[in-house]
């Protein structure tokens, strides 16, 4: 993916292009007070939080980002207004009239990570039921760039949500044509082995090429599936989403969803 930059929340030129004609316009101030932060400012303060997983009360006030209180209802707001899904889409068109996207396959898996306090969308740990946790939920093209993304409890079985994230994938244009959502084939491991959601998925148009239980290892499947635990260590490569800190759901969604487009953006400037 390159090389890491020392400074990774600032916001490029390039990015905030992309980001500034998403974002809502700011309702009118009712009381008089400090000047509102510029947010270019707030989206450094907020990729900062996303980073280092600071907590928002301590985001260092040098650095001229805002207060993390600031940050916190900026990144609310955002998500709410659903900038991350609309950037996520620009970046997937880019790609698409690059012919940079592999829809011959995609791969789906899921990861589980602890959550420091219950909430929604968390649940009993698979590993130890007396601990919370949630899972990041992820399917993939063929080069393991992430098409879409869920947040579940930690208790939810990998298969319950294959059909939801099949959905979720968003109608990508950028070439002449239909815009295109559905991949060729969908590779999963043995956690999505049932045959009524092999079905279901080959009444999408989509074949399954999923591991079966009780089968030996060695079916080849990995030489595919590889791309999306990569893609799930770029993920967890935010410090803010190895632990869920968040209690409310939206606001975890959120940051998942930022570094969704980071990731997604990478993939623009490697290969557009």
């Amino acid at each position: 993916m390159g090389k890491r930059q020392s400074r990774p929340w600032i916001v490029s030129d390039e990015l905030w292009s992309l980001i500034k004609p998403l974002l809502p316009k700011p309702g009118p101030k009712l009381v008089e007070g400090r000047p509102r932060v510029p947010d270019r400012q707030a989206l450094c303060g907020i990729l900062f939080v996303l980073h280092t997983g600071i907590q928002w009360e301590y985001l260092p006030q040098e650095l001229g980002f805002g207060s993390g209180m600031t940050c916190w209802r900026r990144l609310a707001a955002w998500n709410e207004a659903g900038v991350w899904d609309k950037l996520h889409v620009v970046l997937l068109k880019e790609l698409r009239s690059k012919h940079q996207l592999d829809w011959s396959r995609a791969v789906i898996d899921s990861s589980h990570v602890r959550a420091a306090r219950p909430g929604p969308k968390s649940g009993p740990s698979p590993v130890d039921r007396a601990r919370p946790g949630s899972k990041h939920h992820v399917i993939t093209d063929g080069q393991g760039i992430p098409l879409a993304v869920s947040l579940t409890g930690g208790n939810r079985n990998d298969v319950t949500q294959l059909l939801p994230l099949l959905d979720k994938i968003p109608a990508v244009g950028g070439v002449v044509g239909r815009p295109r959502r559905r991949p060729d084939l969908l590779f999963a491991d043995r956690g999505y082995d049932h045959d009524k959601y092999r079905r279901l998925v080959r009444a999408r148009g989509i074949r399954p090429v999923i591991a079966e239980r009780g089968q030996p290892h060695g079916s080849g499947l990995g030489v595919f599936r590889w791309v999306v635990e990569r893609t799930i260590s770029w993920l967890h490569g935010f410090r803010r989403l190895r632990i869920r800190w968040e209690r409310r759901d939206d606001i975890h969604e959120a940051f998942l969803g930022l570094a969704t487009c980071l990731i997604t953006h990478r993939h623009v400037q490697r290969l557009c």
